[in-house]
């Protein structure tokens, strides 16, 4: 105590040294121990509160105890009491076992003098029953049949309360009455007889169906009642539950199951249209008995039953087992077509459930599908499977035939515009449009898939298309006298390729709904891009073929003396063209352009390997001016051919390489390489190297400083689309050709 004493006079030292640091806080002094006061006052105020919240608390507590202990008190008698009671009453109890089984006795006695007129006619009871079924009076048969039931379940209930161990008197009174069974097996068979019938019967006699449904709900009253007492007293009388409510519902179903399985009269090998004919009678045959299931049968049953939904299921699930049974058969590829588009379209249609006098009753989009979706794939898989392979094989057949037609000694046929074709693309097309029509039939998304189906295949089609075209130009180049037209042939090759993108097209806009291009799309524009462009490679190898020798003489002696290898050229070139007019568009303007650009290169190829070196001034001139006027004679020509844009500046490159070998001053070679290279910016320094060395004049050190300077300011190549000396290459002296050209020199 005197710790906590000490420890707070010193926290309020503490305080009050805190308040009166400056002088000027000594003037609230007074003010400081009126708050302070205030706070030990309202402290005080706070423990008084809470020590008498406490006391209450307890008082109230041990006020409660009180209580208790008294009610303890109270009950620990009343159990004493109780006790007591109880074991005065033991004796009494055993007293009363003798009342007791005079009770069950009495109530077994009361329950056979209640039942003794039913337990000695129950043979007559038998014979009457009998042959109430016989006669078909099924309503009468069955109150026989219950008064009997009804009589043996009381007799054998009481002596199950007396004695359920006493299994000999239970066998006793179950043997007594066991035509009894027999007489319900028989009168149940006749309810199903009726009910297999019943489409028939409810035309006939309703009357009759309307008995065997009220049967069936008395019986299935005295299942709930004998279902309920066995859960108080653990007794269930022979034979129940019957559940012939649960077995309409079987009948039924078998029934109309067998309905739907026997519509199939013909087989395959009697009639190719078989699966026609079934899925056409299977139609009629649930359109007819669903009419007369919503006209007649729904009034013989309980409102509760929803018989039409009840009828409309079961003719669902029974055609959708018959369909997939058909659907695990060997189907053919017309069949698998006739199958599906029954199941995807005929089915829901209003030739079938969706008929106006069944539409109001149920609501079709509930229906699960007849075929699940794997398998209707599957079907759809092996149609594919079927048609790809019939589909590979047809397109081989009419490759193989068109490659009969290029060995023709006959040109190709030509169209209205005078283009040269073959009939192949028509052919193709013509078998992609027949399938699509029959893919059509089902769905629009198969049909989507066998149109890319189609395109698929064909892209595998043209790579082998540009296969045999490879392999039918080096025939050619074995004997280019055979065939007789290769080039005509060429040319009705490339058209065909426009003609397959035009067709292509053509499909899609007709039977694709996405306007979207697929991978198949891109490659197939890649492929007959390339089948095309090979083609005009082609027919220009042929072309150039020709021209190889007459090529072979530019930049040399024979050149410069006067050869007219350019005038053959031209002259060699406009006749091939008159024919290469016959190419469709674009790849003859292509073909135009590409000629252009080769008869350039090569022309720049025999400046660079060579050939020739001018002596002097005067050779100079005379080559450079011969080369300015075959560049011109290459312009006429191509700018009459329609070339392109590009005619100007590719012959240009001709004139330009003119003007470098006829400058005169060599102290201004530099500037004119220099104009040479800002043209053609992809020119590189062997190229310069060997148009100095053409030129003949420029020393080496003329070479080095040109070479140099270029080096160091070189020209940026992003401006050009169509490099001209990028692909040419200057030839290499080695010591090989070094010593053959002496030899050459010193046999001379």
């Amino acid at each position: 105590m005197e710790e906590t004493s000490r420890e707070a006079v010193a926290t309020a030292v503490q305080r009050v040294a805190g308040m009166l640091q400056r002088s000027d806080q000594l003037d609230k002094v007074e003010q400081y121990r009126r708050r302070e006061a205030r706070k030990k006052a309202s402290v005080e105020a706070r423990l008084k509160a809470a020590i008498q919240s406490q006391l209450d608390g307890v008082r109230t507590g041990l006020s409660q105890l009180h209580s208790a202990l008294v009610d303890v008190k109270d009950i620990q008698n009343s159990l004493a009491d109780v006790s007591k009671d109880w074991k005065q009453s033991i004796n009494t109890i055993e007293n009363l076992k003798d009342v007791k089984d005079a009770v069950v006795q009495h109530s077994q006695l009361a329950s056979a003098v209640e039942n003794l007129k039913n337990i000695f006619s129950v043979p007559e009871i038998v014979a009457e029953t009998q042959q109430l079924i016989e006669q078909a009076e099924l309503l009468q048969a069955h109150r026989k049949l219950m008064e009997l039931e009804c009589s043996r379940d009381d007799l054998l209930y009481e002596q199950y309360r007396m004695d359920s161990k006493n299994t000999s008197d239970m066998n006793l009174i179950s043997i007594y009455f066991e035509d009894v069974q027999g007489l319900s097996d028989e009168l149940a068979k006749q309810l199903w007889m009726v009910l297999q019938r019943s489409m028939v019967t409810v035309r006939r006699d309703p009357t009759m169906l309307v008995s065997v449904v009220r049967i069936i709900e008395r019986e299935e009253k005295i299942d709930r009642r004998m279902v309920d007492r066995k859960k108080q007293t653990a007794f269930i009388p022979p034979g129940r539950p019957k559940c012939w409510k649960d077995k309409m519902f079987d009948v039924l179903e078998a029934t109309v199951s067998t309905r739907i399985e026997g519509t199939q009269s013909v087989t395959r090998e009697a009639d190719k249209m078989w699966l026609v004919r079934l899925l056409e009678i299977t139609r009629k045959y649930v359109l007819d008995d669903l009419i007369v299931v919503k006209n007649l049968m729904v009034q013989c049953f309980p409102p509760h039953y929803n018989t039409f939904n009840r009828f409309f299921s079961l003719y669902h699930n029974a055609v959708s087992s018959r369909v997939k049974e058909l659907a695990f058969e060997d189907l053919e590829a017309n069949e698998i077509v006739s199958l599906l588009t029954w199941v995807l379209n005929t089915y829901k249609s209003m030739e079938m459930m969706g008929h106006h006098e069944l539409r109001t009753e149920f609501n079709i989009d509930q229906l699960e599908p007849l075929l699940p979706q794997d398998l209707v794939d599957d079907l759809l898989s092996k149609y594919v499977q079927t048609f790809t392979s019939n589909i590979t094989g047809w397109l081989r057949k009419a490759l193989e035939t068109d490659k009969k037609d290029w060995q023709k000694d006959t040109e190709p046929e030509a169209d209205q515009d005078g283009y040269y074709q073959t009939t192949l693309p028509a052919i193709v097309f013509q078998m992609f449009e027949q399938n699509l029509q029959v893919a059509a039939q089902i769905n629009g998304d198969f049909k989507e898939q066998v149109l890319k189906l189609c395109l698929k295949q064909m892209n595998t089609f043209l790579i082998r298309y540009r296969e045999e075209v490879v392999v039918y130009k080096e025939e050619h180049l074995r004997d280019r006298q055979l065939p007789q037209f290769y080039v005509q042939y060429m040319i009705a090759i490339i058209n065909n390729c426009q003609t397959f993108k035009e067709s292509i097209n053509s499909l899609k806009r007709k039977y694709s709904q996405s306007s979207e291009p697929s991978d198949s799309d891109a490659a197939i524009e890649r492929t007959l891009n390339e089948v095309a462009k090979e083609g005009c490679q082609f027919l220009l190898d042929e072309v150039f073929l020709d021209l190889e020798h007459h090529l072979y003489e530019l930049m040399t002696r024979k050149w410069l003396t006067g050869s007219h290898a350019v005038d053959t050229i031209c002259v060699t070139v406009e006749d091939y063209f008159n024919d290469f007019n016959k190419i469709k568009k674009p790849f003859n303007q292509e073909m135009t352009s590409a000629a252009l650009r080769r008869v350039v290169v090569e022309y720049v190829k025999a400046v660079m390997q060579k050939r020739i070196a001018f002596k002097n001034a005067d050779e100079r001139k005379e080559g450079a001016e011969r080369m300015i006027k075959e560049a011109d004679q290459f312009k006429f020509l191509f700018r009459k051919l329609s070339a392109g844009e590009d005619t100007d500046r590719l012959c240009g490159a001709i004139s330009a390489i003119a003007e470098v070998f006829k400058l005169t001053d060599p102290t201004l070679l530099f500037l004119e390489v220099s104009t040479l290279v800002s043209k053609y910016p992809d020119i590189r320094e062997e190229h310069i190297q060997a148009l100095l060395s053409v030129r003949g004049d420029a020393s080496k050190e003329m070479r080095q400083m040109i070479i140099g300077t270029l080096n160091e300011n070189k020209v940026s190549h992003s401006g050009v689309t169509q490099p001209i000396f990028k692909d040419i290459t200057v030839p290499t002296i080695t010591m090989t050709t070094m010593t053959s050209m002496a030899t050459a020199k010193l046999l001379k």
